[in-house]
């Protein structure tokens, strides 16, 4: 598996916080480095979520959702909710997100209006790359708070 969408930080940043809560002797084998990456993909995901539960949050107050419709509902539209924040930068249009991810325009419009809810882990793996590359300091943020969250687990192990 790819270093998903922090192949360009996350071995430099894990190697610094490594260091400097002492474990310097601590090497990932490949498949401790796997989870890891999956770990913090995981924690990436679930602030975006919170993030787009925020920015919904109105719609969610007048339809009088539950949590678990809220999640039912951010689950449904999270990739389509990356791609509207891609498209909002303006450094995209639907052609180029669609160039970039490697797929037909179609594809991306059918996620934009709902008819795809669940592409292929590929293409939310481009997706996400792409996002991170227009809100950089966005991604920044969650993944240092979700390095911080996964060495805590890490120092209490040891």
């Amino acid at each position: 598996m790819p270093h998903l969408i922090v192949k360009d930080i996350f071995m430099p940043i894990m190697e610094l916080l490594f260091r400097l809560v002492n474990f310097n002797t601590f090497r990932p084998s490949k498949e401790e480095n796997f989870l890891l990456e999956a770990e913090l993909f995981i924690g990436i995901c679930t602030e975006l979520k919170e993030i787009f539960r925020k920015q919904e949050s109105n719609y969610f107050n007048l339809m009088k959702f539950s949590r678990e419709e809220e999640d039912t509902m951010l689950d449904a539209k999270f990739v389509r909710l990356i791609i509207n924040d891609i498209l909002s930068t303006n450094e995209y249009n639907l052609q180029g997100i669609a160039c970039y991810a490697k797929t037909y325009l179609e594809v991306v419009e059918e996620i934009i209006i709902g008819r795809n809810t669940n592409p292929s882990a590929a293409l939310l793996q481009r997706l996400i790359e792409l996002h991170q590359s227009v809100r950089r300091e966005l991604y920044n943020k969650i993944i240092k708070k979700h390095l911080s969250m996964i060495l805590a687990k890490m120092v209490k192990v040891e």
